[in-house]
């Protein structure tokens, strides 16, 4: 370490140690002026807890607090780099991901707290037959795998189906999210990238599907949701939506959560 003083001659009177000290005080008294105790302690860390730019719906307000962790892990900086030091399974989905025709970019690590993050994030933005996701979904890629073929195998037909249309744009509510199942202290599939909320369905015909349960004569808008609600349980191992409970009244909930002997939770 270096030196803060230089040797000089003793002052008359004075031992030069005494001297040294009252230098060592002065300038402490200094340092201690220009560094407020809030700019010493307060740790710079990224906070945020939640990818979409837009305001949740009402049943997702309660679901998604505005700020629920005050301490976190800052979020990796290691740049995206397609298959770099990724597992084989993760190349292999993404193969899937484009043999599927989905619109995705690999993006940075996320990990904004020791439960919350996901090693290999995607951002979904488009699925095959020209349909968008809107806002695009951060989701880890067997979550992103799982509702592109539901996506192609059974919501579109069901609308070609249902409306003689096919889908234009998805709309989602929630995909990554740092945050724990509500009125519980456990974590959320959102925090792992795992789960997507749906809130509504446009249709190419101009058709604006909302998934809140329908009126009783809105016999097609059933049938449609009726559809997406009981062929998703063949990709998904939770389906929640309307009628479930009040969080879920205005969303369709996916999630890949894995359970024991192959349960899956369809309500």
């Amino acid at each position: 370490m270096r030196k803060l003083f230089r040797r000089g001659a003793p002052v008359a009177g004075r031992p030069r140690t005494a001297l040294a000290s009252l230098s060592a005080l002065a300038l402490s008294g200094a340092v201690l002026a220009a560094c407020s105790v809030s700019e010493a302690l307060r740790p710079d860390v990224d906070v945020g807890t939640r990818t979409s730019a837009v305001a949740p719906a009402r049943g997702l307000q309660r679901l998604i607090p505005s700020n629920p962790f005050l301490v976190g892990f800052p979020r990796s900086n290691r740049p995206a780099s397609p298959f770099a030091s990724m597992p084989a399974e993760e190349v292999q989905c993404r193969r899937d991901l484009k043999r599927l025709g989905v619109k995705y970019r690999d993006i940075a690590a996320i990990r904004d707290s020791a439960s919350c993050g996901i090693d290999h994030p995607v951002e979904v933005s488009g699925f095959s037959g020209s349909i968008a996701m809107k806002p695009a979904a951060t989701l880890n890629c067997q979550m992103a795998l799982a509702f592109a073929r539901w996506a192609k195998e059974e919501l579109a037909p069901a609308a070609r189906w249902r409306y003689f249309s096919g889908v234009r744009t998805i709309h989602q509510g929630s995909s990554y999210s740092c945050r724990k199942v509500n009125g519980t202290s456990k974590m959320s599939e959102h925090s792992r990238g795992n789960a997507l909320d749906v809130m509504r369905i446009e249709l190419k015909n101009g058709r604006d599907i909302d998934v809140r349960k329908p009126g009783w004569f809105s016999f097609r808008q059933r049938g449609l949701l009726n559809s997406v609600r009981s062929d998703a349980c063949d990709y998904f191992t939770t389906v929640l939506g309307p009628g479930y409970d009040r969080d879920h009244a205005d969303h369709f909930h996916f999630d890949i959560k894995p359970r024991r002997n192959g349960y899956r939770a369809c309500k």
